[in-house]
């Protein structure tokens, strides 16, 4: 079975694209199986792209996993990223940091996607 980890990821967010555009180029740097896939793969993920949008997804040990437990299979692959992985998982951390990716971060990342989207399809 590969080790590969695949990261689902929305490419129309600027603040998503930077982030993963870092951990494309460490991933590819130093040989570690990350693979990224945009929105447009959501289906064969067996997600609807809408819902795909609002969270990151990665499939890891095939399990789909979004928020911050998919950010820490991608960060405990990542040299530079391990501690933050292992300091998001600590018990009294890791409840604070999925709250605020799923009450704050998400949310607000979503309602710009939203706001792109809407802009797109509008009349000019």
């Amino acid at each position: 079975m590969s080790d590969e980890t695949r990261i689902l990821y929305n490419e129309t967010c600027p603040v998503c694209r930077f982030e993963i555009n870092s951990y494309r180029k460490t991933a590819l740097a130093q040989d570690i199986p990350l693979r990224f896939d945009d929105l447009t793969q959501a289906a064969a993920w067996g997600i609807a792209p809408d819902a795909a949008a609002k969270r990151l997804h990665v499939l890891h040990d095939s399990k789909i996993l979004s928020g911050i437990p998919a950010f820490q299979v991608i960060w405990a692959k990542l040299p530079r990223w391990r501690w933050f992985g292992k300091m998001t998982a600590l018990p009294l951390i890791h409840p604070i940091a999925c709250a605020i990716y799923d009450h704050v971060m998400a949310p607000l990342l979503y309602r710009a996607h939203k706001r792109r989207e809407a802009a797109k399809s509008a009349p000019h």
